[in-house]
């Protein structure tokens, strides 16, 4: 861990470790070795002459090289890849290898068979991608989402002075300000889980060229789609190049940093709050908030998930900006930057921990929101000249105006003076005075 170059696998390495299943080099590799195996066995099953000798009760042994892949069988592919220098042709030779162990040597020329390597790695990524989302990701927004929930619903009869452009506005409730959070996380999240996870399954230019050669009558291309959808679980994009053109990639991207930025957008609100003394923070024994002034307690938790919500998003923009360009039918500037998906992630799941321990160490000051509330009866003018204008009363807002703007103290008794001075019924003007900063918060 110290001579980690990424804190992804350094200091934060117990924060990210169940990534390392999804978005390691080892993963990748398990992966591409499922979609190989998977995809001999599609091919056994669609009536190949050549496969007609492959006896059923071997798909368990073949499914167990993928079940029981370890580190060990990473390494010996990648002691493959030193000779090959190329990857995916790597996980085919160790295959190959293990046919012959399985005695399959016969129909070993059937692995890889029509494929290059881009219809390995277009399925092997979108699916753990998938697979990352729904394990790791999805049930720890989750949590913060039901944990914002719940604080809303603890605090939804908390008055709190509103401010807009940073100045005095009228009144909310501090539950409502947490639940409009977890509306835009909910509407997010559903935009995020309704994009397609698209895979390219083609061969050299997406055209079955290849297969269509040795097999002519054969339909290839519902082939294709079958072995996407069944085997994988994945949607099979129809008109490709060598490559799968990440559209779909691109916008899953963009979702998760449009949530992201929520996030951002809450680290900034709370980290706020807590400079105005609305909340404060509990304390942990031992741990020391200024190297230098001993009586800091600062609000790190948010200010950690907002840099590494930040580092997350600049690395999804540009995932999502590169991957669906590539030159005529593939380049290979894509290949690299695909290896990388994991690293926002990453960042992604620490700054998604530290919101939800900030969360935890969080305790409302209520006087502090009360005395903020009480300072600022100008603030209910709002109200005033509204039911004024119902009542028909000449210029409300003008009147208010000429009372209120621009002066640093409108008190009660300010307010209930120019309120006994108004030529309105007494009914009303009962009505205006039990106005108050406490209660003006709508509905």
């Amino acid at each position: 861990m110290l001579l980690a170059i990424s804190p992804i696998d350094g200091r934060y390495a117990d924060k990210t470790k169940e990534l390392a299943d999804y978005f390691s080099e080892y993963a990748l590799i398990r992966y591409r070795v499922f979609v190989e195996i998977q995809y001999f066995i599609a091919l056994c099953q669609y009536g190949l002459p050549q496969l007609a000798s492959f006896e059923e009760d071997k798909i368990d042994d073949l499914n167990a090289i993928f079940e029981n892949f370890s580190l060990a069988d990473a390494e010996q592919i990648k002691a493959i890849e030193r000779s090959t220098n190329h990857d995916v042709k790597a996980v085919e030779y160790f295959l190959k290898e293990r046919f012959d162990a399985l005695e399959l040597g016969d129909l070993r020329e059937f692995v890889h068979f029509g494929l290059t390597s881009q219809d390995i790695n277009n399925t092997a990524t979108p699916l753990l991608l998938k697979n990352a989302l729904e394990t790791v990701y999805f049930p720890l927004l989750r949590q913060l989402r039901d944990q914002l929930e719940q604080l809303a619903q603890e605090w939804s009869h908390v008055p709190m002075l509103a401010r807009t452009h940073g100045q005095p506005a009228s009144p909310t409730l501090l539950g409502k300000e947490f639940k409009v959070f977890v509306e835009r996380l909910d509407v997010q999240t559903e935009m995020l889980r309704k994009t397609p996870h698209r895979a390219k399954f083609g061969g050299a230019t997406g055209n079955f060229n290849a297969h269509f050669a040795a097999y002519p009558d054969y339909n290839w291309q519902q082939f294709g789609d079958d072995f996407v959808r069944e085997f994988l679980g994945l949607e099979r994009s129809h008109f490709t190049t060598q490559v799968e053109h990440y559209d779909c990639l691109a916008a899953q991207f963009h979702a998760l940093a449009r949530i992201n930025t929520i996030l951002i957008d809450f680290c900034r609100d709370v980290w706020t709050y807590v400079s105005m003394e609305y909340f404060r923070q509990t304390t942990v024994k031992n741990e020391v908030g200024s190297s230098a002034m001993p009586h800091k307690v600062n609000p790190i938790d948010f200010e950690n998930a907002e840099g590494n919500l930040g580092l997350a998003n600049a690395l999804f923009q540009h995932l999502a900006e590169k991957l669906p360009v590539s030159r005529l039918q593939r380049d290979l500037t894509d290949s690299t930057v695909l290896r990388n998906i994991g690293v926002p992630m990453g960042h992604t799941v620490i700054a998604i921990k530290s919101v939800m321990k900030g969360l935890g160490k969080l305790m409302l000051n209520e006087g502090q929101l009360y005395d903020d509330l009480e300072d600022n009866w100008m603030v209910i003018a709002e109200g005033i000249q509204v039911i004024l204008r119902r009542e028909g009363y000449p210029q409300p807002y003008e009147a208010l105006k000429a009372l209120t703007r621009g002066r640093t103290l409108v008190t009660r008794e300010v307010l209930h003076e120019f309120i006994d001075g108004l030529n309105v019924s007494e009914e009303v003007k009962e009505e205006l005075k039990r106005l108050t900063p406490h209660n003006y918060v709508g509905g």
